[in-house]
């Protein structure tokens, strides 16, 4: 008996040392990490849902351009969502509640395309309240987060933010090739199906949360955040960067149409698609490391016109696969586009990592939470206008399920299109990460690198990154 205690001991001890970065093992910090692990699991389903609505509903390009762009406006008014937690307990509970409803709603909407979803816009619909789920749960627990992470030591600031984010990309790792291999033997219908059941963990786990019983609406505390955050983005420094920033990423995108010609014309199959996914998910991390090793003392104005301007001029390769040259090269379609997903990747990733940090920075204290979710959520809104603009290019060039013709006058379009906002770098701070070069008499000390928790799980998306791209 004695043996076994001191085996489980040690086991937690090993566990919270050398998993847990120090935390202590506790069933809320497990339900905490459970919902993070479900975030990124839900990318079982991204293929899944790509080739239903090209192949099982019978969508256009444009219209899959289109219709997901629609589905991403959950994470436009993330915002509003945490306001109305803060302001609106249900039964008494701030936390709690908005986990269990937010799982029952992703379960059902998976299981609605599981099951009844026979249309376009039927399916974006249940895509949408699915991204609402997470969205809502995101939100929730990043403030349960943020709640505990401001009674860490100096020396233990933001390892339940690594750990957070760190447990969602292991999510997103193992259902990068499985949803791909799994496509291959099963329906998408099946797979959907699947799905549904991941949403309800969050809500069993929901009532592992401590969290204690509150009177009455907090609408005054509502109140004074929403002045603290409209006193906030009055000032230049901070919407400022933020116009940059929706700019930046509001540009064209060929994604859908990308995706239509990797399957239909190349006849790339969900298995090896699942590999692309794979090798994106690592190159994805390679690249958030590369930027926190190397460049986080590099100027954001630096960082964001290098990798532009180097993601744009590398886009370009995507035109040797469109118009089959790289065959004649003597390099095979599949390996092009491994080799070429990677090195967009790592890139992408490059490129992204100063929106984050950035977004961190301009936060005054007070309204840290609101405010980065907030710019978040211009990012995002940047995002769809992205797909929409992606949608009318890709109907005006005549790109169609069946005629590439003109896909690499889109490529070539949206490439260039993402050098617009270089004329721009002005309204960016002339500071890095660490706060080198500051020269803003208000500008805010450097904080950790924030929680990377924006990806937009439930939204079909090319396996081919681009610039700045497919990241919550």
């Amino acid at each position: 008996m004695t043996v076994s205690h001191s085996t489980s001991s040690g086991i937690k001890g090993f566990v919270e040392t050398r998993i847990l970065l120090g935390q202590p093992l506790t069933s809320e910090l497990a339900a905490i990490l459970l919902v993070y692990f479900v975030q990124g699991i839900l990318g079982l389903a991204r293929l899944a849902v790509s080739f239903f609505l090209k192949d099982d509903l019978g969508l256009t390009p444009a219209e899959v351009a289109a219709l997901s762009g629609i589905a991403t406006l959950p994470w436009t008014i993330k915002p509003v969502f945490g306001l109305l937690s803060d302001g609106l307990p249900i039964f008494g509970y701030r936390r709690r509640p908005y986990l269990i409803l937010s799982g029952i709603l992703g379960a059902g909407a998976w299981l609605a395309l599981a099951t009844v979803v026979q249309t376009g816009w039927a399916a974006i619909a249940a895509i949408t309240l699915s991204s609402l789920s997470v969205a809502v749960s995101d939100v929730i627990v990043d403030s349960l987060v943020v709640e505990r992470a401001r009674g860490e030591s100096l020396g233990n600031a933001g390892t339940l933010q690594s750990l957070a984010w760190g447990t969602s990309a292991v999510g997103g790792i193992l259902t990068a090739y499985l949803g791909g291999a799994l496509l291959q033997h099963v329906s998408t219908r099946t797979v959907f199906g699947i799905t549904a059941t991941f949403p309800l963990i969050v809500s069993l786990v929901a009532v592992l949360i401590a969290e204690e019983a509150v009177d009455s609406p907090s609408w005054t505390v509502v109140n004074h955040q929403v002045k603290q955050l409209w006193q906030a983005v009055r000032q230049r420094a901070i919407w400022m960067p933020a116009l940059f920033l929706f700019l930046w990423q509001a540009t064209p995108t060929a994604d859908a149409a990308f995706f239509f010609f990797t399957t239909n014309d190349l006849g790339f199959q969900p298995e090896f698609l699942g590999r692309v996914r794979l090798v994106t998910s690592l190159a994805a991390l390679l690249g958030i490391w590369v930027f926190q090793r190397f460049l986080r003392t590099v100027p954001f104005r630096t960082i964001f016109a290098w990798s532009t301007v180097l993601s744009s001029v590398l886009g370009m390769s995507m035109l040797l696969l469109v118009t089959h040259v790289n065959r004649s090269l003597g390099i095979g379609d599949e390996w092009f586009s491994l080799g070429d997903s990677l090195v967009l990747t790592v890139m992408g990733e490059i490129a992204f990592m100063p929106v984050l940090v950035l977004s961190a920075r301009l936060c005054p204290p007070g309204v840290e939470a609101t405010l980065f979710a907030l710019l978040m959520s211009v990012v995002n809104l940047a995002g769809l206008l992205s797909h929409e603009l992606g949608a009318l290019l890709t109907h005006w060039l005549g790109v169609t399920e069946t005629n590439f013709d003109h896909l690499w006058q889109l490529v070539l379009i949206t490439n260039l299109t993402t050098l617009l906002p270089l004329p721009l770098l002005f309204l960016l701070p002339n500071s890095s990460s660490q706060g080198v070069g500051d020269s803003q008499p208000n500008a805010h000390p450097p904080v950790e690198t924030p929680l990377v928790s924006e990806t937009l799980f439930a939204i079909p998306s090319t396996e081919r990154p681009v610039p700045a791209g497919d990241r919550d």
